[in-house]
This record gives C-alpha cells, sequence and structure tokens, in this order.
C-alpha cells in the first residue's frame, strides 16, 4: 500500500498527459495529421513544459517516485505489450524476402553510430540509442535498449528526439522521393518498412505511397517488414548486455557485475507474447480466436503505444530541455548520417536482390 502511494500521483500525472497526447493525435489540418507527430513525441515535449515550470518536480517527494517508476518499469512494459502484435508466422512469410535488406540497414546504422562516436565523440549511451532506433524501430528499440545500457532520461529524451526528427522528414518525403526515382511498389513498401522507424511513420508515409501508386497492399507489406524489423531488438539487447558485463569486468576484475543481473528479462516476455499470438494463430477458427485476434491484439497495440507516451512523459519531466537543445547539435548529426546510410542501404540491397522494381 505504501508503495502505491508513493508511486501513484507520478504515474496518474504521466497517464493523463499521454491522454492528452494521445486525444491531440486524431486532428487532422488540412492534410496533415497530428498522428504523424505520435503521442509519444507530443508526451515528451509536455514533459520538459512541466519541467520548465515545475523544475523541482522531481524532487518532490509526491511526484518523484512514480514519475521514475513510469521512465523505468511502465517503458519495459510496453515493450512487452508490443510482442502481442507479433506473429512470427506472418512475419516469415512477408518479412523473410526483406530480411537482407533489414539486416544489412540495420548493421550500416550501427557501424555508422559507432564510428561517428568515435570521430565526432559523442557520449557513447547516446550514439548507441540514436543507432538502435535508428536501425531497428525507432522510440521501442530505445524503450528496449536503454535499460540494458543504463542510460538516463537526458540521453533517452535527446536520442527520441532526433529519431522524432527524421522520422517526419522521411514521411513527408519519401513517397514523392520513391516513386521518382522508380521503386516499384512492393520496392517501396520494404523500403519504406526499413527506412522509416516508428510505426505511426511508416503507416503515414505508406499510406500516402498507396494513393501516389494507385494500388493497395503497400501499407500492410511496409507494416509486416516493420515488425519483421522489430524483432531485432531481441539480439541486440542481449548483446548489448553481454558488452557492458564484458567492460565492467574488464575495468574492475573484483567487481560482482554479472551478465544475469542486468539481463533484459523483459525481453523474454515480450518473446513470450508474440509466440501467444503465433499459437494462436494456427488454432481452429473461434470465437476465442476471432475475440484474441480483433479486440485483444488491437487493444495490446493501443495499450503499448500509451505506455511509451506515458513512459515518455516521465523522461521528459526528468529532462532539461534548454541543455538539450545546447546540447544538440553531434546528436542531429549523427541521427542524419544514420538516416542517410539506412535509406542508402535499404535501396542498395534492393538493387541487388531485386526487388526494388518489384510490383505488388
Amino acid at each position: 500500500m505504501k508503495k502505491i502511494k508513493e508511486t501513484a500521483p507520478g504515474i496518474i500525472v504521466s497517464a493523463i498527459i499521454a491522454g492528452i497526447a494521445t486525444l491531440l493525435c486524431k486532428i487532422t489540418i488540412g492534410s496533415f495529421s497530428v498522428e504523424l507527430i505520435g503521442a509519444p513525441i507530443i508526451a515528451i515535449v509536455f514533459g520538459m513544459c512541466l519541467n520548465l515550470i515545475f523544475p523541482n518536480i522531481t524532487k518532490s517527494d509526491l511526484f518523484a517516485g512514480g514519475i521514475k517508476f513510469t521512465s523505468k518499469k511502465i517503458l519495459q512494459w510496453a515493450v512487452i505489450i508490443l510482442g502481442f502484435s507479433l506473429n512470427l508466422s506472418t512475419i516469415a512469410k512477408v518479412g523473410a524476402k526483406s530480411l537482407p535488406v533489414i539486416i544489412s540497414t540495420v548493421a550500416i546504422s550501427l557501424i555508422v553510430a559507432f564510428l561517428l562516436m568515435k570521430v565526432i565523440k559523442i557520449n557513447s549511451k547516446t550514439a548507441c540509442l540514436i543507432g538502435v532506433g535508428s536501425s531497428i524501430c525507432g522510440g521501442s528499440a530505445i524503450a528496449a535498449t536503454a535499460p540494458v545500457i543504463d542510460a538516463d532520461d537526458e540521453e533517452v529524451a535527446q536520442s527520441i528526439s532526433v529519431i522524432f526528427l527524421f522520422n517526419v522528414l522521411a514521411a513527408l518525403v519519401f513517397p514523392t522521393f520513391g516513386h521518382a526515382i522508380g521503386l516499384g511498389s512492393e520496392g517501396f513498401a520494404v523500403f519504406a518498412g526499413t527506412a522509416v522507424n516508428d510505426t505511426s511513420s511508416v503507416t503515414a508515409t505508406a499510406s500516402t505511397a498507396e494513393s501516389i501508386y494507385g494500388v493497395s497492399g503497400i501499407l500492410s507489406t511496409a507494416v509486416t517488414v516493420k515488425l519483421t524489423r522489430t524483432l531485432a531488438i531481441i539480439p541486440i539487447t542481449l548483446a548489448l548486455a553481454f558488452i557492458r558485463t564484458k567492460k565492467a569486468k574488464s575495468s574492475d576484475s573484483k567487481s560482482n557485475f554479472s551478465f544475469k543481473s542486468i539481463f533484459p528479462w523483459f525481453i523474454l516476455y515480450f518473446v513470450a507474447a508474440s509466440i501467444i499470438t503465433t499459437v494462436v494463430d494456427v488454432l481452429p477458427a473461434s470465437s476465442f480466436t476471432a475475440f484474441y485476434n480483433d479486440t485483444f491484439v488491437g487493444v495490446m497495440k493501443w495499450l503499448a503505444k500509451f505506455f511509451i507516451a506515458m513512459a515518455m512523459c516521465a523522461i521528459g519531466i526528468n529532462t532539461n530541455i534548454v541543455k538539450l537543445v545546447k546540447n544538440g547539435g553531434k546528436p542531429i548529426f549523427l541521427g542524419f548520417c544514420c538516416w542517410a546510410s539506412v535509406t542508402g542501404m535499404s535501396l542498395l540491397v534492393q538493387a541487388i536482390t531485386g526487388i526494388y522494381y518489384t510490383n505488388i
């Protein structure tokens, strides 16, 4: 009961702001939908503004516990729940063809992030988060990686902000760009699924492309490719946990720090959730399977997004926006380089494998 009293106020504040951010995403101004920005970004900005207005909120006994809980635990819950939206059999059928593109784009982004971290001397955790966010699935990948590398809230906020900037640019530019360079409709779907990060931005990009190409199917294929990329969270987080353990051991031979102590257990639950969805899909049709696929999975998708928005709000509350802007030059440059490299690699590998000109 004491724990609930300590955390409830901060959780409630985060939930209210996440709710407002989610409602704002329903607004459309002309041809522009606020959903393109996404509830997590709106929530993190609101959180930063709250920090400006009430700078001592994170030190308050009333709110501090709940804000910390939301930024850490609820962020992990969001990743777990995200697993219910992954049907591994569907991904195996549709995503397998795009696997070489996915592996290549993930690899190039991580390599570019690592090299530039050394060259421009950017904070290693921020570089890691931007590299992972650019290569896998934006905010979800950052949410999964942050606790493994012990990134603080300002590093997470910086990375999320950079990923958001290039997500929006991709959603606005890629549909016309892809059509202009002669990408086939399936080629564009793979391009959108590998070179755009957040699901909402992939959806916006692919939907616009369907109008430009005058065909349907781009959206469903792009989202499936994007979900296939999401699975890269598993090996990446495990590898980062191993690297962190090795570094800790080498720097202090007497350290009790162990791989087990930072093992991302929530990733196992993420995998379990996706396995459940996959198993239900092969069960005989029934009222249960219809409810699960039509209602439960939809609710879980919404809840995952809402929890991420809550966590981003809490992270925003812990972030000094003035400091964030002052230190934003290098992260933005790194984000641009990762974005450009992923874009180029996606098109190159498609051209090599023959997907480039393929139509749905």
